[in-house]
Parts: structure tokens; sequence; C-alpha cells
């Protein structure tokens, strides 16, 4: 071999190095196959959205394919209870909102409490009400009006899910009664209220967005205390506008998750050390989140968890005050907000 081929091969060999990812040698584990997220509801909604997009990140980061499997049904608890019963190997992750891990045991769907697992965060998302162009409801007033006499008909992702709560809540708040049609996901549910199966949802906005700049969806108002930007429409009233008296916290953390026992220590520090390194500074996370009017929260083990455990205690004593819990949330230790 001469001079210049060994040269050539040092440059090649150390092009490679700079091209591989930042803290990769670093981590403590280095997988050596594929990696399976499930999320635990169907294609196209806010939790396959952001799922995607944080797969490529951990794609670039681990050097290992990172394979999306949606399994849908039972309000998320199937998918999720799939990737609690997987080997505890690192290569399976269950994704979604964290908070219906502190609210599965109390609707009665599954035994799991959100200690049980460690949180990595990526985005979080605000319930938007949005209804068919073709309703009579131009204005939140005048769905508020028909909530109260109980003619509005909300789609959603199913009982539990993120558009279930933002409706309990506002029926709590305003009175009436909503017919509730739930779908195996949020994007089948914002589909069904485009095609008109239903006339409203309450879905996430970042589910909604596509729609909304398409004129396919009317937003009325974003469940929140400010104004919702949407990229391409312009801006939503909040519902604090149209309400007398305070909504309880509706905002929804994103992320993925993995059990807290039994995982390999050596792959709880790799994930924590990317979410520490890595996440906060992914532009791809960053831009999804400003495309469909969330912000930007990555956070991992008790950070994530103190930025959920508000929204956990918003929708236990929602349910509770709809009827829908098989205990109390003071069983669980879940105070009062």
């Amino acid at each position: 071999m001469t001079m210049k081929t060994l040269f050539t091969a040092a440059a090649l060999a150390a092009a490679a190095g700079l091209a591989a990812p930042a803290f990769a040698a670093d981590y403590p584990w280095k997988p050596e196959k594929p990696i399976t997220i499930i999320v635990p509801w169907g294609a196209g909604g806010a939790t396959d959205q952001v799922t995607r997009v944080t797969a490529g990140v951990l794609e670039q980061e681990l050097g290992q394919s990172v394979v999306i499997v949606n399994q849908p049904g039972a309000s998320g608890s199937l998918g999720t209870k799939n990737a609690w019963e997987a080997p505890r190997d690192g290569y399976t992750l269950g994704a979604g909102a964290p908070k219906q891990l502190g609210t599965y045991k109390l609707l009665g769907q599954w035994d799991t409490w959100v200690d049980d697992w460690r949180l990595y965060n990526t985005v979080t998302n605000v319930p938007l009400v949005a209804v068919n162009p073709d309703s009579p409801y131009q204005t939140m007033d005048d769905f508020i009006a028909a909530m109260k006499e109980g003619k509005v008909t909300i789609a959603t992702a199913g009982a539990g899910s993120s558009g279930h709560a933002a409706a309990e809540a506002l029926k709590g708040v305003v009175g009436g009664d909503y017919k509730h049609v739930t779908y195996d996901g949020g994007n089948p549910a914002v589909i069904a209220t485009v095609a008109g199966e239903a006339e409203a949802t309450t879905q996430l906005a970042s589910e909604q967005a596509e729609m909304v700049r398409a004129k396919r969806l009317r937003p009325l108002a974003v469940l929140a205390d400010q104004p919702l930007e949407i990229e391409g429409y312009g801006e939503v009233p909040p519902v604090t506008g149209f309400i007398d008296g305070d909504m309880p916290i509706l905002s929804t953390a994103f992320g993925v998750f993995i059990p807290a026992e039994g995982t390999p220590p050596e792959v709880i520090e790799t994930l924590d050390m990317i979410w520490a390194n890595v996440i906060p500074n992914a532009e791809k996370l960053r831009s999804y989140a400003l495309e469909k009017g969330a912000l930007f929260t990555p956070a991992a083990g008790d950070e994530a968890r103190a930025n959920v455990w508000p929204e956990i205690r918003s929708d236990a004593w929602s349910f509770q005050a709809a009827g829908r819990t098989v205990m109390s949330p003071e069983e669980l230790d879940i105070p009062k907000p």
C-alpha cells in the first residue's frame, strides 16, 4: 500500500468519524438490532406524528433502525400493555401521552401507574374545538349553547384520550352534555369530523392543523388561556373568552417511555444522555412543534414526571366528576387540582 493510499484511507476514516453522531461513542448501550416503538393509536394522530420524528433522531444517534408499530385499541391501553409485556432489553418502547399512565387504573382499563415507567417527553399539545364547516356552529358561543342543550356530537380517540378529557372538562364548565363518538386514534376522529360523521372534535391542535389550513375544519377555540397560532391559518381564540369560571389544565405532553424496572441500566443511561444532549437541540422536533402549534418541551425522568403530574391530576378529577372512574383519585393519592 502506498503512502498516498494510506493517507486517503486515513482521511476517509476521519471523515466517517466526523459524520457519526456527536455523543455515540459515549453511549453505554449500543443496540445490535432494530428498536421498536409501539404507538397505541392509529397512524396520523398526534402520537404517531411526533413519535416518527423522534424515531428519526434516535436512529441517527444509535445507528440502528427504529420501527414504528401502530397497535390501536382499548383507548391506548392495548399497545402500551404490549410494550410493558415485551422483553425488557431496551428494544421495545411505548409512546403516547404519559398522563394516561396515571389514569388507566382509575378508569379500570389496566393496572399500571405512571411511576412504573421511565418517561422521555418531547412536545406538549393543547386541545382544539373545531367543527365540520357545514355545521351550524359559527362561533364558540354557538357551540356552547348547543352543548348546553345536549345536541352536539363530538368525535375523539376514545375514553381517556386527550380529546375525551377535553370534552369532559368543557362539559364540566359549561354544563349540558354531548354524544361521544369514539375512534381508534386522533387522526380517525379528525377525519370522521371532516367527513361529517360527527359535528365536532376536541382532539389536539397538532392533529387538526392540516385540516384547519385546508379549511376542512373550522376552529372555534383552543382549550387554553392563551390564543393559539396555527401556521398558515392564523390565530384561534382561547376558550376563556367564552366561559365563566376556570378551565382545568388540558395540555398534553407526549413522548416515549420504557418500564422503569427490569430495563438494563445502560439502556436507561443512554436514553437519559440522548434526552439531555441531543433532543433539546433536535431541529426536526422543534420545527414539528412550530408547524403543529405545539410547545417543544423535552424532559426526562423526574423532570418529565413532574411536568406530567398536573395533567394527571386534572384528568383524574375530570373523569371522576363525569362518573367515568372505578375508584376515587384519592385512592391513588391524586389530590384535587
